[in-house]
């Protein structure tokens, strides 16, 4: 069962200037800060009461571990006093955001909003819609739907082509030949103008969203004479070097079950271990880096990740629970403690290290028996000939278990 959503009271409406809660969620979790550190600072230490915003388009029914790395910024926003703005984008969400290989699939109102169902409520696990600073909730077709087309060519005028070909999915689709529609131009001036329609002082989005915001941020000045600051926090990535969402089939949604969410987190690399502490949890990360330093099994450090992040979405009995049911499933597959270690470059390709550790006798062998489904790396099947032993991002030191059929071995990079 998922945990019932609470609602978290702020308890006062005083902005904290602490420089030590200031400096903390400047500094965690944020990839970059725009125009920069100084500008922010000077804001956030001012005493006055600032307004940032996430827009999320609902291009799918739920939210997922992805989101909640915004979330959890927002919410430490609010409770610094501030005001936080959720923003659902269910006019966006019908052009599409622009996708690196292809025009992305226009929706419906309809469907856009029966997507955004949910979202407030799961949300609310962050966010305090209601109490003494209460998170506003707002969707961008109040003043999209309003404009009309003279208004469109005018904010069309503030930005160039050139501008808009700085972005790497349109250079990659020209470079491909591949075609960029004229409707796809009008995505991030449309997510931009949501600013300068709300007249906010900052937005917050994953880091691939930073092209899309910076527009938000040309437009308020252009328009509105006013600095916004821009907050695009890290992402975290998968075992083959892509984010983790709806568009690269590997979520881990909200609505996922205890056991579900469990079993994915320990299903990634011991590379991805520090930056699901940094991003999904409060633990210090010195303590996470001396453990890893140690020689401490990177297993057990992971199993603690996955207990911290189950528990805050179920509960600790559920999390728990579902510790336990991994433990007995992990130890039923009876993999012996003695595995044949084999160390490998990290530059490897996954056909290659077949290869060189035996389990495949030649390069066609290896090939066949990844498109059988029959490779398992760290629980994941390997679906892809051309994977890359470096997508999770491994670091020196790094352990991995390989299993093609009943062959097992324990692969460690140097």
């Amino acid at each position: 069962m998922f945990k019932k959503f609470t609602k978290k009271s702020i308890g006062h409406t005083r902005v904290v200037t602490d420089p030590e809660k200031v400096q903390a969620f400047m500094n965690r979790g944020i990839e970059k800060i725009y125009p920069n550190d100084g500008f922010l600072l000077k804001r956030l230490s001012s005493g006055e009461k600032l307004s940032m915003y996430l827009g999320i388009d609902p291009t799918g029914p739920t939210l997922h571990l992805g989101h909640s790395i915004a979330l959890k910024k927002m919410a430490e926003f609010q409770k610094l006093g501030h005001k936080a703005i959720l923003l659902i984008g269910d006019f966006t969400a019908q052009i599409g955001d622009p996708d690196k290989s292809s025009v992305r699939k226009q929706l419906t109102h309809a469907e856009v909003l029966e997507n955004a169902r949910l979202y407030k409520e799961q949300a609310s696990l962050f966010l305090d819609f209601d109490g003494p600073n209460p998170a506003e909730l707002r969707y961008n077709s109040e003043w999209s739907d309003l404009m009309k087309f003279a208004d469109v060519l005018n904010l069309a005028s503030k930005m160039t082509v050139q501008q808009m070909l700085e972005r790497d999915m349109f250079r990659k689709r020209l470079a491909g030949n591949k075609p960029i529609y004229l409707h796809e131009f009008m995505y991030p001036l449309m997510q931009g103008y949501d600013a300068v329609a709300m007249d906010v002082d900052g937005e917050i989005g994953g880091n691939d969203q930073t092209f899309n915001m910076l527009v938000g941020r040309t437009l308020m000045k252009d328009m509105s004479n006013k600095e916004k600051f821009v907050l695009p926090v890290k992402l975290l990535t998968d075992t083959s070097g892509s984010k983790m969402g709806k568009t690269t089939n590997n979520m881990l949604s909200f609505l996922d079950s205890a056991q579900e969410k469990y079993g994915k987190i320990m299903s990634w690399t011991d590379g991805m271990i520090l930056p699901g502490f940094e991003l999904l949890t409060d633990e210090p990360l010195r303590d996470i880096e001396q453990r890893l330093a140690s020689g401490e099994n990177p297993r057990d450090i992971k199993m603690n990740l996955a207990l911290l992040v189950t528990a805050f979405y179920h509960g600790a009995e559920e999390a728990k629970a579902a510790q336990n049911a991994f433990t007995t499933q992990f130890s039923k597959q009876e993999i012996p403690e003695d595995l044949p270690e084999v160390v490998i470059n990290e530059d490897l390709g996954i056909v290659e290290v077949l290869k060189k550790t035996g389990l495949a006798k030649s390069n066609n062998e290896a090939k066949r028996k990844i498109q059988e489904g029959a490779v398992v790396l760290d629980g994941n099947k390997i679906k892809s000939i051309t994977f890359k032993m470096s997508g999770g991002k491994p670091q020196k030191g790094d352990t991995v278990i390989l299993k093609l059929g009943r062959k097992i071995i324990k692969l460690k990079f140097k």
